[in-house]
């Protein structure tokens, strides 16, 4: 029988994998991008992460690793792990070419135009699917985070993981509207889009299968730590970024603000 903390934890997971789907669904059925909006959301996002993780994750891993450790190992144990989990983000980002990143910028008003050469729409679908493909392999730690943190705390896993979806959307617009483009189809559109948010719970199954019988202070301090590497690394290299180029500058920091602060009065208010 599986624990009902992880259940819980598998069905954030997907909540924050699935918001894909959003984004593809909006690039369908929205008139205009709302790009003050996605520059604040954006911005709230990172905002949320920057804070739970500098303050709570990292914390709690420290705590975890120096009653393995003692202070001063434990201490040194949860900076490595920390820019361990930075690196490994960063090198999924490196290895990824810049031209089919995720994070190209798409709008809704992008789904008037259309295709008129097949050569043009080869290019279109291969931008498309290979989008899918760079979201998959950039979810699958975003997964892992989302479900180790519900683990170890249900509401803080719940705060993460609806950061992650915020992320998500303008990352299934990336991936519809290339695709649409390119095939006509709304229905492709979506499916590719909506599958390429499904990383995020394989990511959590992996993590589950492979890391949770094992969990034990340690495991969980060298992970939690990496979790907080990897999510203060997705703020500051994808979410703060996007929500610059929608053309929001003081939107989005005004979320960052706003995400901190929301963050830290529930912290304060279930501490």
């Amino acid at each position: 029988m599986i624990d009902q903390t992880v259940l819980v934890a598998f069905g954030l997971t997907l909540f924050a994998g699935l918001a894909t789907g959003i984004g593809s669904a909006l690039a369908f059925f929205a008139r205009r991008t709302n790009t003050r909006f996605l520059s604040l959301a954006l911005g709230f996002s990172a905002g949320v992460m920057i804070y739970v993780s500098l303050v709570e994750i990292f914390a709690e891993a420290k705590t975890s690793l120096a009653t393995a450790f003692g202070e001063k190992l434990g201490y040194w144990w949860t900076t490595l792990a920390f820019f361990t989990g930075m690196a490994l983000i960063a090198l999924i980002d490196k290895l990824v070419p810049s031209f089919e990143n995720p994070h190209e910028i798409r709008s809704v008003e992008d789904m008037s135009g259309g295709a008129e050469d097949s050569a043009k729409r080869r290019e279109l679908l291969r931008m498309g699917l290979f989008s899918a493909l760079a979201i998959t392999i950039h979810n699958f730690p975003e997964g892992l985070a989302t479900f180790t943190s519900a683990l170890s705390d249900p509401a803080l896993g719940l705060s993460i993981a609806v950061a992650i979806a915020i992320h998500n959307v303008p990352e299934g617009i990336a991936v519809s509207v290339p695709i649409y483009y390119a095939t006509g189809s709304r229905r492709k559109a979506f499916t590719w889009s909506f599958l390429s948010g499904l990383s995020e719970p394989l990511g959590a199954l992996v993590g589950y299968v492979l890391i949770f019988r094992y969990f034990n202070d340690v495991v969980f301090g060298l992970l939690f730590a990496s979790v907080a590497g990897i999510m203060v690394f997705i703020s500051l290299d994808e979410l703060l970024p996007t929500a610059e180029k929608y053309g929001e500058h003081h939107l989005a920091i005004y979320g960052v603000v706003l995400g901190m602060g929301v963050m830290a009065l529930s912290l304060l208010l279930f501490a």
